[in-house]
């Protein structure tokens, strides 16, 4: 089992930056892929980034590249969510999950899920 842990969300203006962390216990944290969700009221869950458990790779979603970088460190069994210019459309309950394998933008391949940290951007 490998519990998941989100921190970090809260309320920004339109702009502005914020970190999410999601710390991971249970099983070994370094053989697991991990990835960001969120969803918005009336809207589906959706993919935002992952990182393969080595920190080599990484996918991102075109509505957040070049905006949001998702990293992770193994000293902490943590994985992060780094978000700047953000915008209003940004606003969402964000999850982090985590796979045995390399299951990238599909949620469905994703074992574990935190219980989720809100992100609320103004205008």
């Amino acid at each position: 089992q490998v519990q998941l842990v989100e921190s970090g969300g809260g309320l920004v203006q339109a702009g502005g930056s914020l970190r999410l962390s999601c710390a991971a216990s249970g099983r070994t944290f370094r053989s697991f892929a991990m990835g960001w969700f969120r969803q918005a009221p009336g809207n589906k869950r959706e993919f935002v980034a992952a990182i393969n458990y080595s920190g080599g790779t990484t996918s991102y979603a075109d509505s957040v590249k070049g905006r949001f970088t998702i990293s992770r460190d193994g000293t902490k069994n943590t994985v992060y969510l780094q978000m700047n210019s953000l915008k209003p459309e940004d606003t969402a309950v964000y999850y982090c999950a985590a796979s045995t394998y390399w299951a990238g933008q599909h949620g469905g391949g994703y074992e574990y899920w935190g219980q989720g940290t809100q992100v609320t951007v103004t205008s």
